[in-house]
């Protein structure tokens, strides 16, 4: 056995003591394999622990890595009279100026602020070398005690808001298509591109325009269309309008299947997967459970990024298609940390171009 002392941990010790408590391993072992005494992984295992839910919605307290970096870092910074940022503040200034907004003309829109993991991101997409480096976490804690002259926590998008509970809405027509437990099991692991959600996004009451959302579950890239009012025609209409402009072969390589919930502008299953151009379906649609909107995750976290432009209680009736390609655009350039901080218009460009779907590429 190798001697044991004592030591501060790094937050790839941490990771593997998360691994290791989660494989069964007890603190002694786990102690002899980061050679450090038994009292340290005992004090790790007692600051990291969180409360976490089973897939039965069980709360359970386990061992975090993220959670026990979080708070070392914090002791840290509450230890030391110097600010690690504080030696570089071009890294402040680049970090403070991608959180708020700043745009390449100098002037600020808020709404396109970068979250903080997304703002560290950036710095290695655009090849920038400072002479520190932080954490999201501490970029945090730096964040809430108020280090940046312009930037509180209530410029970040969400702001840590909650998520709000679901509730039940009129019930719309029972839908004439599959339900979302016959989709084949390789949907579910999102390697394929070309499946997507559908969603709508409702104006406030003054306006029967409203927006629907197409997201691809693989590279999460977003369409969206402003439509006159919330029918099935409306919905039917832009489908047809893609598929004439793909044509037939290539909408329904794009579009696989999309997965929707029960909303009444979803109802007709049959003319939405009728082809316009050819005998046949163009694309086959799955329903999720009724009341269950949150099977299309991927489709509500864009929605939630619509929400930053157009918060609701937000008529749509002045809304163009001009401001809307805009906060597509926008959506589909966004670093998501998901992607691995990649662009989701990237890697959609990056799957049309592999498969050969030129024509897409130039309408999409």
């Amino acid at each position: 056995m190798s001697e044991r002392c004592f030591s501060h941990l790094t937050w790839k010790n941490r990771l593997k003591i998360e691994r290791m408590l989660r494989d069964g391993h007890k603190a002694p072992a786990i102690a002899d394999a980061l050679h450090v005494h038994n009292t340290t992984i005992y004090r790790e295992i007692k600051r990291g622990m969180t409360k976490q839910l089973t897939s039965e919605l069980e709360e359970v307290m386990v061992y975090c890595a993220d959670t026990a970096q979080r708070k070392y870092e914090e002791n840290l910074a509450a230890k030391g009279p110097d600010l690690k940022i504080g030696n570089d503040h071009e890294l402040a200034k680049f970090l403070e100026d991608k959180m708020r907004g700043v745009q390449e003309d100098g002037t600020v829109e808020p709404k396109a602020g970068l979250s903080p993991a997304a703002a560290l991101a950036a710095i290695k997409k655009e090849g920038k070398i400072f002479s520190v480096e932080i954490s999201e976490w501490t970029l945090y804690s730096y964040i809430s005690k108020g280090v940046f002259a312009t930037l509180t926590n209530a410029d970040l998008p969400m702001r840590g808001e909650k998520k709000q509970g679901y509730r039940k809405v009129k019930e719309a027509k029972l839908p004439r298509g599959d339900s979302i437990e016959e989709r084949p099991e390789a949907i579910l692991g999102r390697d394929e591109p070309g499946h997507w959600e559908m969603d709508s996004v409702v104006s406030a009451r003054g306006s029967t325009k409203r927006l629907v959302v197409l997201t691809e579950r693989s590279t999460r890239e977003e369409l969206i269309f402003l439509t006159k009012d919330g029918t099935t025609a409306s919905v039917v209409n832009i489908l047809d309008r893609l598929e004439r402009k793909l044509g037939a072969a290539t909408f329904s390589e794009v579009f696989k299947t999309i997965t929707v919930d029960n909303g009444s502008e979803f109802a007709d299953c049959e003319a939405m997967q009728k082809s316009c151009l050819r005998k046949g379906e163009r694309t086959h649609f799955y329903y999720c459970h009724p009341y269950s909107s949150y099977e299309l995750g991927s489709n509500e976290n864009c929605n939630r990024m619509i929400r930053r432009w157009l918060p609701k209680g937000t008529s749509f009736k002045d809304l163009t298609h001009k401001a809307v390609r805009k906060i597509q655009d926008w959506i589909n350039d966004y670093p998501r940390e998901i992607l691995g901080f990649q662009a989701a218009g990237d890697l959609f460009r990056d799957y049309l171009k592999a498969a050969g779907l030129t024509r897409a590429l130039a309408v999409l």
